[in-house]
């Protein structure tokens, strides 16, 4: 048998092969795999018998296998080997189904070493392990979470007033004239302290019929009822009366009336004005020689020991405010004490808003009238929460809010958490149990410390 013959029958078996191969993978589904091994020994000085070849033809079947070997010797006594795979596996790449150098082997390994680290360090990446030096160093404070009441404070601008229950507008009953000043702005007086004096046509005549009644009303009364007949006594003792109370309704003292029937008659008509109570000149808008009608102010005292502190708030702001409710009064990084002694039920016609009436201690005397501060009011929570300070608060990669928890000493998670209500500094947290060992101060340390060490601290 010449070459030729050799070549063609090997075709046909191969062909023959491919058939029976397509034939057993479509019947066994995927299910059942076929491997073939088909050794041909060729070569060009003999040949052997057909039922020779085929008796060197090796066929073995497997369920875990759908592929084919072929091994043969060409005409130059080499070894040929042919694998075969159905059609599933027929884009497999040349690199997949040649054998691995050890390089590759060795890559492999290293590869499955990294991914095994990755694994364990996935398992830690959710905090860290402080030492006592570096949280001493960067003082961070831990505090054991309880409920209690906390208190939220609502800001609203405020103006001090005088106290409009202590103070007194000091004015002239009757058109005068201001002859001369006792007291100057911003002095502190006592009481029965002569402020002004002035001089008033209506008071020479209120004066001058005092003298008269009171005149008269002495001499009857030295008289008495056996030379004065009732009615005469009793109209010279209401004409008395009269010019009396006349003189009191102007503002002219006890004393000073008692003293009219010894002054120079070029006196009349002048009386001076004094402190009824304790407190400070705050006004005295006016000069010497100026008239001034009934009733105008001449001088504001005030006891500036207790003020008013207007504070003025949207009228859309619901505050549930009651009497003697506290608030805090700010000035210049100094606070005062208050209480709410007031509420409008009205609205500012040129600010719109609703005032609210404060009484604010001022022992020190720092506050004045016509100051601008800042009150907080104060509201206490009905039942207690679980709050941390705003700083203790930090922002997760995905926007969530997050603490830091000690687990262990030195050990620290990140946890999530909901927010609640704004309570002044603090804010209330959600999904932590009580006694939990919290991050108060230092928090945004242990997130830079975590994120330096390539961590993720989102706590999932």
């Amino acid at each position: 048998m010449n070459i030729d013959y050799v070549d063609y029958k090997h075709a046909f078996l191969m062909a023959g092969l491919l058939i029976g191969l397509s034939s057993s993978s479509a019947a066994h589904a995927q299910t059942e795999q076929v491997n073939h091994e088909i050794t041909i020994g060729v070569t060009t000085d003999s040949v052997e018998p057909e039922s020779n070849h085929a008796s060197q033809y090796q066929h073995a079947h497997h369920d875990d296998s759908s592929s084919m070997d072929l091994s043969y010797a060409d005409e130059d006594n080499h070894q040929k080997h042919i694998n075969l795979e159905d059609d599933e596996h027929a884009h497999v790449s040349a690199s997949e189904s040649e054998p691995h150098s050890p390089h590759e082997e060795s890559l492999h390994n290293d590869d499955s070493q990294y991914n095994d680290k990755n694994a364990e360090e996935d398992e830690h990446q959710q905090g860290i392990t402080l030492s006592p030096e570096k949280i001493a160093l960067a003082d961070i404070q831990i505090r054991a979470i309880q409920p209690e009441i906390q208190f939220s404070t609502v800001y609203a601008p405020a103006e001090v007033l005088v106290n409009g229950y202590s103070s007194y507008v000091v004015s002239p009953r009757t058109e005068s004239v201001i002859i001369s000043r006792h007291a100057a702005l911003g002095e502190h007086v006592k009481k029965g302290q002569k402020l002004v004096t002035l001089f008033s046509e209506e008071m020479v005549q209120a004066q001058a019929d005092y003298l008269i009644a009171s005149t008269e009303w002495q001499r009857v009364k030295t008289l008495g009822n056996r030379i004065v007949s009732d009615s005469d006594s009793v109209q010279a003792k209401t004409a008395f009366k009269a010019a009396f109370g006349k003189l009191i309704a102007y503002g002219v003292t006890q004393a000073e009336i008692n003293n009219i029937s010894n002054n120079d008659v070029t006196s009349f008509g002048e009386y001076t004005l004094i402190a009824q109570r304790d407190g400070v000149v705050l006004q005295d808008d006016f000069i010497q020689g100026q008239r001034v009608d009934a009733g105008e102010a001449v001088m504001l005292l005030a006891n500036e020991q207790q003020l008013w502190v207007e504070a003025k708030i949207s009228p859309y702001k619901q505050l549930e405010l009651t009497a003697n409710a506290p608030a805090i009064v700010e000035l210049d990084g100094q606070t005062y004490q208050a209480s709410v002694i007031q509420e409008s039920h009205t609205i500012d016609p040129v600010t719109r808003t609703r005032i609210i009436r404060l009484l604010v201690n001022n022992s020190d005397d720092s506050l004045h009238p016509g100051m601008f501060v800042k009150v907080h009011f104060q509201f206490a929570t009905a039942t207690k929460v679980i709050a941390v300070p705003e700083q203790a608060l930090i922002r997760s990669p995905d926007g969530d809010w997050m603490v830091f928890v000690e687990d262990h000493p030195g050990e620290f998670q990140a946890v999530e958490v909901e927010l609640g209500r704004a309570l002044g500094s603090n804010r209330e947290i959600l999904g932590l149990a009580n006694n939990t060992r919290v991050v108060t101060k230092g928090a945004f340390f242990v997130a830079s410390e975590i994120a330096k060490g390539g961590f993720d601290p989102h706590n999932h």
